[in-house]
């Protein structure tokens, strides 16, 4: 039998690639276990650990991205977002828990630190360039540089 390296499905050694994946070539049962990859209808035996959490899904989108472009397997979940969360931490917005299997752990902590920087860095360019068209908006003209 064949896998998919994307997405895990199982098909028969005369087929070479994935019909969900386009352009991912299929690869033996070995190969998968190589690459640490679950293998269908085996256990997954791999164990996951937090390595960061996300205020809201587009932040964790990212970085779940930022994480599949390093081929580094990774899910999220939401970690707070019960009636009980609201009352006892007063936040009614969920948190995303930021998953990895334990050996990629150290990487992925690393991809998201500096992908949190990327952000913070647009960041602060937007709010500085909202600033500045407000100002222009209003009629405001900045004094010539001295």
């Amino acid at each position: 039998m064949k896998y998919c390296v994307e997405c895990g499905s199982e098909y028969q050694d005369s087929v070479t690639a994935c019909a969900d994946c386009p352009g991912v070539q299929l690869v033996d049962k070995e190969t998968m276990r190589e690459r640490g990859l679950p293998v269908a209808n085996e256990r997954d035996t791999r164990q996951f650990v937090r390595v960061g959490t996300a205020e809201d899904p587009l932040t964790a989108e990212d970085y779940v991205q930022v994480l599949e472009a390093a081929r580094v397997p990774v899910f999220t979940r939401p970690g707070r977002a019960g009636s009980v969360d609201a009352l006892t931490t007063g936040n009614v917005m969920p948190w995303w828990e930021i998953l990895v299997p334990v050996e990629h752990s150290a990487r992925a902590i690393e991809l998201i630190a500096r992908e949190k920087d990327n952000l913070q860095a647009t960041e602060a360019e937007a709010i500085r360039a909202a600033e500045e068209e407000e100002l222009e908006s209003e009629g405001y003209t900045a004094p010539p540089p001295a």
